[in-house]
């Protein structure tokens, strides 16, 4: 049963609407699927929002277009599946609670790793509500009994990493990482942000250990100089050849070091000789592993120095810097000093500036995965959208590096692997080992670190549907048909996906990729915090209402492309939803018991409006499946604002005053199948006025959400219809835009005369050009008739007509003669454009037919339009 509505109040009031309708669309279980073996599923899984707090506009996005899919294939009758979730978000959730501990003067090793994870577990649930509860607001229709949470596939996340590690996939290895001083944690390359920066180069001076000469070289880093154990020049640079195999002491410490040749040195750099550093830089530590270098570590895990940096131990590592650079200068080591812009590291989530570090993690070999995820791509599997992305997505699966996967955090999947404290064995397993796989010992310890959060997430599309588990949803809701996310995480996330999915279920976990864009301020800027342009979706959907803010992220919206979020762009959604709202007032105050179906013949401004209407209907459904998300909004807008109320309303209210064919039934159907087309996009407001409208209508379902969508009717096009009402448009749009120009009181009448080609179109809607342009009396002559010149009048030349409006009370005469003449010159012009090109005997033998006999009767048309208005302008002379 549907809910009894009262009268339609003369304004709309999302606050009225919006709840209301989400309540009555769970209580029915629109959003909760059933297996159907006859029915071929549409699923998307939900990216998973973090907890760290609020949604942002950015989910609003993300939430706004997946349910624009989701509401439009569950109104085509799939079963359709919208899974939502949430993610745990490692070291930005960790990082948000110890904030809070701090602001109580507390720290995590303070409560100790049980207690502080129960104050995650308080932070997650409280966050869990309210980003659901905000998902609701937005009007999102997922299937909420089916609600995941990152953390919550424990089994799925050890099977994967017990499954790598048999295949020798995952290993713990003593590398070179990226380290936060601040998250205290390794990172993933992906996770490490490069920033350029305005630095400096530092020319250091290394003495040679013979006491004869030094070598310069040059260096951002001056303090990582503590943990040189080589410098290096290119085997191909003539100016070092004698140098090489010889030692230099290190500056400072006096340590005696070599000098080696390296094919990675870039000779142009600097003075062509470099410092190695194995330990706190990648390209060294790949020279140092080459060429049998040792590794030092001057750097403890908080960026401070250790013990390794000598006099410097204990110091910061900016504060070791500018010390350091001191003492080289009151040595006379430190040559010259330049300004240098570089690329300098920054944790993702602190912007920290991140320390390479060699440390003992477990990596995952990603080049096998890679690959697979690779072939995916280029053999159709899977189609990423907008196309241009596809480059991307190959470009970095071709150049990937091993990825860090473990996290010095406390909260996270805890890493399935236990040390025996006897034998130092490492036990892998899937469930908690009571003893050592190696010596039989009960000591054993589980492994301190957590998994990277994208290591669980890339688990995502199968592991929330059951697996390992062969459940009856992973069977039938898996692969899943479409995954919607940012372009910026392409390589964090989508990626991973599908390495892991295809690892896991040797299927791809998505057939479709397509990725929106970011939401930019109206200066273009991108929304941050620090830059004071973040707008809450909250406070949005409070002044504007939802539908408003859906329209006005999906409106112009094309994939991979950032959109701009103004005033004026949410001022102009909400104004369409008021029109839309007035619009359908208008049509159910005119509603006197049960509509009735439109009767035949019809009128010329009925067919041609279910003819525009069904070309409509086609567009967006083509619109829809390219994922055009934005311009089948735009086209829908455009139909209802221009063409069903600005002229086919404006025209049935012509009719409503005047005895004959009532125009009700057209325009009941019109507004009830604009508003199944509208509302996959603006849910709320659809759903208010097609029940409002369904009390009239013998409809067989209890709501617009699983309401059919619109299907083309072929037979409704109607092009002799479309051309007859763009004639009379013409003529309405014509006078009108003459009467301004003439500044003619708009509650005025004036007389007009009409020449046309098709006479009984114009004649069969005379009464609308009479009421919509204001003239009276009005009349209509055929273009072979004979009829009366008008000594003074304005004439206005169209396409397929002529309309003369009596000078008298219209215009100034000389301004007439005047704009005449120019239109006179301006047809001349074309004219002889025209000929030039139909005269040229490369056009007439290249061009198509179609193109040149479209051209010809362009200059036929003018030719004629010049001799009418030379003949107007003779008149008034």
């Amino acid at each position: 049963m549907r809910p009894k509505l009262g009268e339609i109040a003369k304004a709309y009031d999302p606050k009225q609407v919006e709840d209301k309708w989400y309540r009555f669309w769970l209580q029915r279980s629109y959003f909760t699927p059933e297996i159907d073996p006859d029915k071929k599923p549409f699923v998307i899984i939900m990216p998973p929002p973090n907890i760290t707090g609020e949604l942002h506009l950015g989910h609003a996005l993300t939430a706004t277009l997946e349910d624009i899919l989701i509401r439009w294939h569950r109104m085509k009758g799939e079963a359709t599946l919208w899974l939502p979730g949430v993610d745990h978000a490692g070291i930005a959730a960790q990082n948000t609670v110890e904030q809070a501990l701090a602001a109580q003067g507390l720290s995590r090793h303070d409560l100790g790793r049980e207690r502080f994870l129960e104050q995650m577990w308080q932070w997650t649930s409280k966050y869990r509500d309210i980003i659901a509860q905000q998902h609701r607001r937005l009007g999102a229709s997922c299937d909420w009994s089916r609600e995941r949470f990152t953390l919550d596939p424990s089994r799925a996340v050890r099977v994967t990493f017990v499954k790598l590690y048999q295949r020798g996939l995952i290993y713990r290895s003593e590398r070179l990482i990226n380290w936060c001083p601040r998250c205290a944690t390794a990172l993933s390359d992906l996770e490490v942000e490069h920033e350029e920066i305005q630095g400096h180069l530092y020319y250091i001076h290394y003495p040679l250990q013979t006491g004869d000469g030094v070598i310069t070289v040059a260096t951002t880093r001056p303090e990582t100089l503590l943990g040189d154990t080589a410098v290096a020049v290119n085997p191909d640079d003539e100016r070092f050849q004698g140098l090489v195999g010889s030692k230099v002491l290190l500056p400072i410490l006096r340590r005696a070091i070599p000098v080696i040749s390296d094919g990675l040195v870039d000779p142009s750099f600097g003075t062509g000789a470099v410092k190695i550093t194995p330990g706190h830089d990648p390209v060294d530590f790949e020279i140092a592993q080459r060429q049998g270098l040792p590794l030092v570590n001057i750097m403890n895990l908080d960026a401070t120095m250790n013990q390794n940096a000598g006099p410097y131990a204990g110091l910061d590592r900016f504060a070791c810097r500018e010390t350091l650079l001191a003492d080289l200068n009151e040595e006379g080591l430190l040559q010259k000093i330049e300004p240098y812009a570089h690329a300098v590291g920054h944790c993702h989530r602190c912007r920290t500036v991140v320390e390479p570090l060699v440390s003992k993690q477990w990596f995952v070999e990603v080049a096998p995965l890679a690959e697979r995820a690779r072939d995916a791509v280029l053999d159709g599997s899977i189609e990423i959208v907008p196309e241009r992305f596809t480059k991307v997505y190959l470009n970095w699966l071709e150049n990937i590096r091993d990825w860090c996967i473990s996290r010095q955090l406390w909260w996270g999947h805890r890493i399935p692997a236990w040390h025996c404290q006897r034998c130092g064995g490492l036990t892998v397993a899937v469930d908690d080992p009571e003893s050592c796989t190696h010596c039989g010992s009960t000591d054993i310890v589980q492994d301190p670190d957590v998994l990277d959060t994208w290591f669980s997430s890339a688990l995502w599309p199968h592991s929330t549907l059951g697996w390992p588990e062969q459940t009856e949803d992973l069977a039938y809701f898996y692969p899943t048909s479409v995954m919607e996310t940012g372009y910026d995480i392409l390589f964090f996330w989508v990626a991973r996906m599908v390495m892991m999915g295809l690892e896991n279920t040797a299927e791809v976990p998505f057939r479709k990729v397509y990725l929106h864009g970011l939401i930019r301020d109206e200066k273009g800027e991108k929304m941050s915090k620090t830059r004071g342009n973040v707008i809450d979706p909250a406070e949005v959907m409070n002044v504007y209402g939802t539908d408003a803010l859906r329209f006005a992220l999906t409106a112009g919206n094309a994939p991979g492309n950032d959109i701009r979020l103004t005033p004026q762009r949410l001022e102009g959604s909400r104004n369409f939803a008021n029109k839309l709202w007035n619009t359908a007032r208008f049509v159910i105050s005119n509603l006197d018991g049960e509509a009735k179906a439109p009767q035949h013949p019809l009128p010329t401004e009925d067919r041609w409006i279910l003819s525009r209407l069904n070309r409509l209907i086609a567009n967006v459904s083509r619109l829809l499946e390219s994922f055009m998300l934005g311009e089948a909004l735009g086209q829908i807008h455009d139909f209802i604002w221009g063409e069903y109320c600005d002229w086919y309303i404006e025209l049935a209210k012509v009719r409503l005053s005047r005895e004959g064919l009532s125009p009700i039934p057209v325009l009941v159907h019109l507004l009830e199948t604009s508003l199944r087309l509208l509302h996959p996009f603006m849910p709320f407001i659809t759903e208010e006025l097609w029940q409002r409208l369904a009390q009239y209508l013998p409809q067989s379902v209890e709501s617009i959400a699983v309401a059919p969508y619109p299907s083309v009717d072929e037979t409704a096009f109607d092009p002799e219809a479309e051309e007859e009402m763009e004639l009379v448009q013409e003529l309405i749009r014509s006078i009108r835009n003459a009467r301004v120009e003439a500044k003619v009181e708009l509650s005025r009448f004036i007389e007009a005369t009409i020449t046309a080609d098709n006479k009984p179109a114009v004649e069969a809607l005379a009464p609308a050009i009479s009421a919509l342009a204001r003239v009276r009396p009005l009349t209509i002559f055929g273009a072979d008739e004979e009829r009366p010149r008008p000594d003074r009048a304005k004439i206005l030349v169209l396409k397929r007509a002529e309309v003369s409006l009596p000078l008298a009370v219209m215009i100034d005469i000389e301004a007439e003669r005047e704009r005449l003449a120019r239109e006179v010159e301006e047809s001349r012009a074309e004219i002889a454009r025209l000929e030039r090109k139909l005269g040229q005997g490369e056009f007439l033998t290249k061009a198509p037919a179609h193109v040149i006999a479209r051209e010809q009767d362009k200059l036929a048309k003018y030719w004629d339009k010049l001799s009418r208005l030379q003949q107007r302008l003779a008149e008034l002379r």
